[in-house]
């Protein structure tokens, strides 16, 4: 099963359209650009309502996405297919995972108790369905050569995520135990991983967006650090700032593939990561005030903003055209 957007002319109103588990990027995206301007905020570098109303938009697309994958499953009866398949089943934790980033950035500093409560709830679904998915993993057919960067959603994304969540409310003990959940799957799916892509065949062509969730791991890690244990270098960062350097460099080599690729839901993995990686930078150059900060920390913030509202606005077009979601 795979989730490639097609590109044939528009259909009519009997076809039938279905919502594949990585539309959930989307909402994760756009949180992710939210955090990146939440944190301009912090600096008082821009007002408030900017962040806001970008988490508002993620939780209304979000919503809007579970709406259109349950009417979807119970259409075309795929969600055990969904859960198991080797290309789809990781991008089912992002369900899960974008509301509880959602909560811990919208709703910690405004509704602690409520925000404490929903993290929890949410944090135990996670740890649930990495379980699960590990055990999918040791039970299931899962051929080496299917496995992409995505693999790290359920249990890498999910943990430090959940880390970071964690924190944010005062949760400090779970926030480090959620912080061991993510590292531990991260160093192990991380050799599995990078082991299948460079003796393995390229990945095909609607996974290859996966490739840039590689750069993201080092940089949620950092922000869950940060989460925990307040915005400060020290060596826990700077060592992960430098396996995050090599990843984001080993990206240049990718940008002719990059370039090639057809658009479609997949291309939203750019943003979630690129926007992890841009806040980072944020923190960085806030941290070091090197000479031009504020010039450095808005041609970041521009430059994530800019790869997101591209990527949803061909979303917006492919929409409109029909051509967005798979038919069946």
């Amino acid at each position: 099963m795979t989730t490639i957007t097609s590109t044939s002319p528009p259909a009519g109103p009997a076809t039938r359209y279905r919502v594949p588990p990585n539309t959930f990027g989307i909402p994760f995206g756009i949180a992710g650009l939210a955090q990146c301007w939440g944190n301009a905020a912090r600096q008082d570098l821009v007002p408030q309502f900017l962040p806001n109303a970008l988490l508002i938009l993620a939780a209304a697309v979000w919503a809007a996405i579970v709406a259109g994958y349950l009417r979807s499953v119970l259409v075309h009866r795929t969600l055990v297919a969904d859960l198991t398949d080797p290309v789809t089943a990781p991008f089912m934790s992002l369900a899960v995972i974008a509301p509880l980033l959602l909560t811990a950035l919208g709703l910690a500093h405004r509704t602690p108790d409520l925000a404490t409560v929903l993290i929890d709830i949410l944090i135990a679904v996670v740890v649930l369905h990495g379980g699960w998915f590990t055990g999918q993993l040791f039970y299931g057919d899962y051929p080496f050569a299917k496995l992409h960067p995505g693999y790290f959603l359920p249990t890498v994304a999910g943990g430090l995520v959940a880390a970071s969540a964690a924190g944010s409310v005062g949760q400090h003990r779970l926030g480090l135990v959620m912080l061991g959940y993510g590292l531990i799957c991260w160093a192990i799916l991380g050799s599995l991983i990078f082991a299948r892509i460079v003796t393995g065949p390229l990945l095909p062509a609607p996974l290859l967006p996966t490739m840039a969730i590689e750069v993201a791991p080092a940089a949620v890690a950092t922000l869950a650090w940060f989460s925990l244990n307040g915005p400060r270098l020290d060596l826990f960062t700077e060592v992960l700032a430098g396996y995050g350097m090599l990843m984001v460099l080993a990206q240049l080599r990718l940008l002719p593939v990059f370039a090639r690729l057809p658009f479609g839901a997949g291309t939203w993995a750019f943003t979630f990561a690129w926007a992890s990686v841009a806040n980072v930078g944020l923190y960085w150059i806030d941290l070091t005030a090197p000479a031009g900060e504020r010039v450095w920390t808005g041609l970041v913030l521009a430059a994530v903003s800019v790869l997101v509202a591209a990527v949803a606005g061909r979303s917006v077009v492919a929409l409109a055209q029909g051509r967005y979601f798979p038919r069946q």
